[in-house]
């Protein structure tokens, strides 16, 4: 293996037999014959990838396409059905709660036990302790059986037990999900440290502003295999596209007379748009009007975003059918945050965009420019919605809940803020529409 790498994984794969019923297990067993009795199901199929020294590299993917898997390899918990894995210096790992950990030991007693199965003595235990116990800060907890700790503490006393034995290669599987801000925040800030030291990380999360600011690599599972990996911000983009609306199978879903349709209606915006279908999502309304689809891309380049740092200039649009007139339209927006709260509404009525009255067949694209608030990192949707009346009292034609999804991701924090409904700058509204037959 090169002298300056940490980590090489070589033809990588993990099947696992699965069988209908248990008796199959005895059947296949003791057959004469050797006759067949499971299938195969490969949590890992030929993987390859090599991680520098010094390199903190992050794995993302969906539940179920192999992460934990290969970190159980990696690390020895599993072996593989073939390829092999060879690693540089120590490996100190926290996998999943409970691994290498036992609930009737003291919290002291399992971090002896927990070095002693990661290759440390207990001399290198014994000047390390005080390290450990400070990190952790349990108080008195320390000396209880494991059995009466919270999952927090569990994590905690994990956490510092993996970090203190200064290894290195080290090994996160989405473990500090389950701890207060106080200790992530600790926990973040020792990773950091750990990789300015010269040492390899492996982060596994589902927190993408976590892997954005720890990692200089990210590395996509997908259907058990390396689907991407490269610079965070981009892979991590794609993948926030594809986790939000699998856009690659919808598009070959795609019947003929919807194109047909699609054809129209992106003809009527003058100007190239990706769209994503709101199909699946959540709606209510009187019918008078369908929305169809909508975009969110970059104002000047018209590329399609769906992860964005704030302050942006920025386009959302909405294709929609007119099923019946409507003689005082309200087309706009709301931006909501994960649970709910309300942040940012546009409509044409807040700001008096005059709109003709829509004649039943009609077509229209609805496109709102603005500037992307500076929200704290994070998920956030945006609802779209065409009514008619006035902004007190209004009849409510179709309103999408969570039409699109978009993450913001900042490295910047001075300028983030979050939690109070916000008038928007640079609002612009433009409608077009023609008939659907034209």
């Amino acid at each position: 293996m090169k002298e300056n790498i940490a980590i090489k994984v070589e033809g990588l794969s993990k099947a696992y037999k699965l069988y209908d019923m248990p008796i199959d297990r005895l059947k296949e067993s003791i057959h004469i014959f050797r006759k067949k009795y499971h299938r195969d199901f490969y949590a890992l199929r030929d993987v390859s990838f090599e991680v520098r020294k010094g390199e903190c590299l992050g794995i993302i993917g969906k539940n179920g396409c192999g992460k934990s898997t290969l970190l159980k390899i990696i690390t020895g918990v599993l072996s593989p059905t073939s390829g092999h894995v060879e690693t540089t210096g120590k490996v100190s790992a926290l996998l999943e709660l409970g691994i290498g950990f036992n609930p009737e030991m003291t919290g002291i007693e399992n971090v002896y036990f927990n070095g002693a199965l990661m290759g440390s003595d207990k001399k290198d235990i014994d000047r390390k302790i005080n390290d450990i116990i400070s990190f952790a800060d349990i108080g008195e907890f320390i000396h209880q059986p494991l059995k009466t700790y919270s999952t927090g503490m569990f994590m905690r006393l994990a956490f510092a037990a993996a970090i203190n034995v200064d290894p290195d290669i080290l090994i996160i599987d989405e473990a500090l999900a389950v701890g207060d801000i106080r200790f992530q925040q600790k926990c973040f800030r020792k990773i950091r440290e750990f990789g300015e030291n010269g040492k390899t990380i492996i982060f596994v999360s589902h927190d993408m502003g976590a892997i954005v600011n720890l990692c200089n690599r990210v590395m996509w599972l997908k259907d058990n295999l390396i689907y991407r990996c490269g610079n965070p911000e981009e892979v991590i983009s794609e993948y926030v596209l594809y986790m939000t609306y699998d856009s690659v199978a919808r598009k070959r879903e795609m019947d003929k007379k919807n194109e047909r349709i699609i054809e129209n209606a992106d003809m009527l915006s003058g100007k190239e748009l990706s769209w994503q279908d709101v199909m699946g999502c959540s709606s209510f309304g009187e019918g008078g009007a369908e929305i169809k689809r909508v975009a969110l891309c970059l104002n000047k380049s018209r590329k399609n975003v769906n992860v964005l740092q704030g302050g942006e200039d920025v386009v959302f649009a909405l294709d929609v059918v007119v099923k019946s007139d409507i003689h005082f339209p309200i087309i706009g927006l709301g931006l909501k945050d994960k649970y709910g709260n309300d942040l940012l509404g546009i409509n044409t009525y807040i700001y008096k965009t005059e709109v003709q009255p829509l004649l039943k067949d009609e077509r229209i694209i609805v496109e709102i420019s603005f500037k992307f608030p500076m929200f704290k990192n994070g998920d956030y949707t945006i609802c779209a919605g065409i009514a008619e009346g006035t902004q007190e009292t209004h009849l409510q034609h179709h309103w999408i809940y969570d039409a699109y999804i978009v993450k913001v991701l900042n490295t910047d924090f001075k300028h983030t803020r979050g939690g109070s409904l916000l008038i928007s700058e640079n609002v612009n509204i433009e409608i077009s529409k023609n008939s659907i037959d034209g």
